[in-house]
């Protein structure tokens, strides 16, 4: 009787495990653009968001972060897809390590009950390395990045591929919290600075890559987002205009109408509650109260809304990008994101957070998430400083005729040591009008000159004595992240090496230094000296972690690992003079500390932390 029936009972259980599946994978949401409206299980809803982004929070911070969010009286997390930070050579792609894990973000956020606007580009701007391109688009014949050319397009497709694998299931038609994706980004000012290229290609470009999207899968409604003046270069057919840093209600939802068939609803996808801050330049502010009235504008007038940003971050390692104008050829990005935000790069509810909850909170709204502990170290005893002469002097050399670019030399970022052996003696004016972008320059292992593109210095007086070394130290110090001139982000020295009129050619030796992981000291002697590129190393012992900022004041200019972790740029001039250490990246124990000083004007003996961040001093 048992075998007679057992098929029977196999096939019941076969029935009640496909309805199990099949019920969970029924969407628990809907969500539409319908009737000049944004409708959530049908109902009108108005989006309070605010723009975060993964890879600016260290992943063990995510969870801590959406909670400050919801505690502020947010229904929605925005955030950007850093395609570079994804793909990380050719065809590689990273979806997991440190904090690349985008899925685990948004089913992060959808357990905090938010849900999730996703703005994959492909080109993002946002004060990241060239926009979020990776860098070795630059090699490849033909591709012309943001235009209708058949390699570019390959490469956004397989990009949309390899994010549509990954997100798939968080889309809000298969369950997930994934609400809306953006086509493109600001493309409306990419127009306005391209006018070299016509109209018709513009929209041809904008048009293949929000079909891509869709046809790869991605099937929830889509946007656009540009300046209110810009939407006759950005919008596209079926896609919801929004206004960036539309302040005017009136003014938006005419011009929402004029290109959306004369309805909304009307959105303004980043309304700016801070703003970005450049090396040497002043920290910018906003205030409390400005930012508290236009909100209040915002919900009278029925206009949903993303904060840009309400949590900023920090461009760890070499993910800041750079601006450009007319005085300076090149603007780069502070590593503190911290955009004078809500919540501040180390996760802290500002006076500006206390005010909008205020304002946004209901009763179900959650309490605001206790404070990461905070933690001062004592200060770190410095026990090796080692000049990089002696880490290059173990890298074998490309030796050309001409130096080469980075990208040349199959390098994406750190640095380059540009070397040459004169026989015969020169001397005059040295003139590096290709450097990008930030060169120390010595004779026989003096240094002569720093040069760089921030305030166009590109020449110096040198004299180069017979049978000398000329050797010319450069930083990449960030791609162009915005502007026509994103399509010149190549790197290192990108022209002629002149002295005294004469192109300097034959037997340039480069040695790449591009810094992904910390160098090995444990066998350097302390060989630093004033005045030359080094390394210092220390070490130091917590019984607790927890937050921290080093502080660089006394320090010059370059980078410091941690464990092994790149944390990031620092530079005298400001006004950035702390570097933002989180907690979760220390350890009880033994904790090792890796400096590269690139102008070690003093040798140095210890570096201290603050429990405060210093973000305003500007030391030009």
């Amino acid at each position: 009787m048992k075998i007679k029936f057992l098929p029977l009972l196999i096939f019941i259980c076969l029935i009640n495990n496909l309805l199990a599946q099949t019920k969970s994978q029924d969407p628990k949401h809907t969500f539409a653009i319908e009737g000049g409206n944004f409708l959530l299980d049908g109902k009108p809803i108005q989006i309070y968001s605010g723009e975060m982004h993964y890879a600016r929070i260290p992943k063990p911070y995510w969870r801590h972060r959406l909670r400050m969010m919801k505690a502020m009286g947010l229904n929605a997390v925005a955030t950007y897809v850093f395609w570079n930070y994804h793909e990380t050579a050719p065809g590689v792609w990273d979806f997991k390590t440190g904090n690349r894990d985008i899925a685990e973000y948004i089913k992060t956020a959808q357990e905090e009950g938010l849900f999730v606007i996703l703005r994959p580009g492909p080109y993002v701007c946002a004060e990241w390395e060239f926009g979020g391109y990776p860098w070795f688009l630059q090699k490849v014949p033909g591709m012309v990045i943001r235009g209708n050319n058949p390699q570019y397009l390959a490469a956004t497709k397989a990009y949309f591929t390899a994010l549509y694998g990954q997100l798939k299931n968080l889309l809000i038609t298969n369950g997930g919290p994934i609400i809306m994706v953006q086509g493109e980004n600001e493309f409306g000012s990419y127009v306005a600075q391209r006018k070299d290229v016509p109209l018709e290609d513009h929209k041809r470009y904008s048009a293949a890559v929000f079909q891509q999207l869709k046809d790869i899968g991605f099937n929830v409604p889509f946007f656009t987002s540009d300046g209110s003046w810009l939407f006759e270069g950005g919008a596209l057919p079926g896609a919801l205009p929004t206004a960036n840093g539309e302040d005017d209600v009136t003014k938006l939802k005419e011009l929402v109408n004029k290109y959306n068939g004369g309805k909304g609803p009307y959105m303004v996808a980043e309304f700016y509650p801070g703003w970005l801050a450049h090396w040497a330049e002043p920290f910018p502010k906003v205030s409390t109260q400005a930012v508290v009235k236009q909100t209040q504008k915002y919900l009278d007038g029925g206009v949903s809304f993303n904060y840009y940003m309400v949590h900023g971050g920090t461009n760890f390692g070499f993910t800041s990008g750079a601006n450009y104008d007319n005085k300076h050829d090149i603007q780069p990005d502070l590593t503190s994101y911290d955009y004078d935000a809500p919540i501040s790069e180390a996760g802290w509810a500002t006076e500006k957070y206390n005010a909008l909850r205020d304002l946004l909170k209901k009763p179900e709204t959650p309490a605001v998430p206790a404070k990461i502990p905070l933690i001062a170290i004592p200060d770190i005893i410095l026990t090796k400083a080692v000049d990089l002469e002696d880490i290059k002097s173990k890298i074998t050399p490309v030796n050309d005729d001409n130096p080469l670019t980075f990208e040349a030399l199959n390098q994406g970022h750190g640095y380059i040591w540009y070397s040459k052996k004169f026989n015969q003696p020169i001397s005059g004016k040295l003139e590096l009008a290709g450097l990008r972008d930030y060169a120390i320059v010595y004779v026989n292992g003096t240094k002569v000159a720093e040069l760089n593109s921030y305030y166009k210095k590109y020449d110096c007086d040198i004299d180069i004595p017979f049978n000398a070394v000329l050797d010319i130290v450069v930083e990449n110090m960030g791609r162009i992240n915005y502007g026509a001139k994103i399509i010149n982000s190549t790197k290192g020295i990108i022209s002629p090496v002149i002295i005294n009129g004469q192109t300097i050619s034959g037997n340039w030796n480069m040695y790449k230094l591009p810094m992904e992981v910390v160098p090995n000291l444990a066998l350097a002697k302390n060989t630093a000296t004033v005045g030359r590129p080094a390394f210092y190393e220390g070490s130091f012992s917590l019984t607790k972690t927890g937050d921290t900022f080093l502080d660089m004041r006394d320090w010059g200019k370059g980078i410091v690992f941690i464990n092994g972790i790149n944390i990031g740029r620092y530079w005298s001039v400001g006004p950035q003079q702390t570097l933002y250490l989180p907690g979760c990246w220390l350890k009880k124990g033994k904790n090792e500390i890796v400096i590269f000083e690139q102008n070690n004007d003093t040798l140095h003996k210890v570096i201290k932390s603050v429990e405060v961040p210093v973000l305003e001093l500007l030391k030009p």
